[in-house]
Parts: structure tokens; sequence; C-alpha cells
């Protein structure tokens, strides 16, 4: 299964980087969600990904748009993430790589002539009611927050 434009979200309940757990449906009615994947905690594309996303923070709450992050990362990885970069929002542990199945977005990647399994960094934006109102698949670091954000000022 591929979570799509115009369809429902699939749901999930996952581990966050304090321990907690949360459920896409836990903002369902309330706010809309922008969900992205990323492969690793502390490299440095996904570094310069969560810090765009934490410096426009503000405008995303404004919009009533909540960012959860998630990768396959364990717990404690993201709290050290979280910490060092004072990320203001939650990221959520994939460990299994279920919720990334469900999304489409784990893949083969091929990297340095070697073959392997992993995240394809994606983002999707979900309305009120779970719906899909758009993803961006194999996102480009550079510029990929403000152009989320822009959409969302334009289509909410």
């Amino acid at each position: 299964m591929t979570a799509e434009k115009g369809q429902k979200a699939p749901d999930f309940k996952l581990k966050t980087q304090d321990g907690s757990e949360v459920s896409l449906s836990d903002f369902k009615g309330k706010k809309q969600v922008v969900l992205y994947f990323y492969p690793k905690d502390m490299t440095p594309g996904c570094t310069t990904q969560a810090c765009d996303f934490r410096d426009h923070h503000e405008s995303f709450e404004e919009l009533d748009a909540v960012i959860l992050g998630i990768s396959p990362d364990p717990e404690e990885k993201h709290k050290k993430f979280a910490d060092k970069h004072d990320l203001p929002f939650t990221l959520l542990v994939d460990e299994d790589h279920k919720v990334a199945e469900d999304y489409g977005v784990w893949q083969l990647k091929k990297n340095f002539g070697k073959e392997y399994m992993g995240i394809v960094r994606s983002t999707f934006a979900i309305d009120k009611d779970g719906t899909i109102l758009n993803e961006w698949r194999g996102v480009r670091v550079k510029g990929h927050v403000e152009e989320t954000l822009q959409y969302l000022r334009d289509n909410t």
C-alpha cells in the first residue's frame, strides 16, 4: 500500500523521543499534520531539514499545523538529536519501518554502488480529517520546508 494525495492517511501509533505514544488520529479534527520521513538522525541532510522545520516552527503553528518527524532511529537517538538541535516538534520511532512501508517511503536505495532498503525522504500534508492534501517524495532538503509552508498557506 502506498499513501497518496486524496486518500485517508494511514493511522499509526508510535513512540516519541520522550517515550510517550502518539497516533496520527490524536490530531484528527484539531490540527493539520506535516508528517515528514527522514533517513537518519545526526546526518548532515537530516539535520539541515530538522533545523529548517525548527526555524519555521512558529509559522507552521500560526497555520494550526503540527510537525511530526519519523525515522527508524530508536528513542534514545531521537532524544539526543532533538535536544542537541532544540527541536520543538515530535520525532517518532519507526524501528520496524512499518509506517514507512504504509506510506510507501521504505524503498530500495543505492549509494556508492551498494543497494539497501531505507527511507526515501518524503513529506505529507494531512488535513484535520486525516486526508492527504499533498505529498512530496524524494525531497531535496534545500527550500523544501519553505515550499511546504507556502503550500499550506495557499491551500488551507
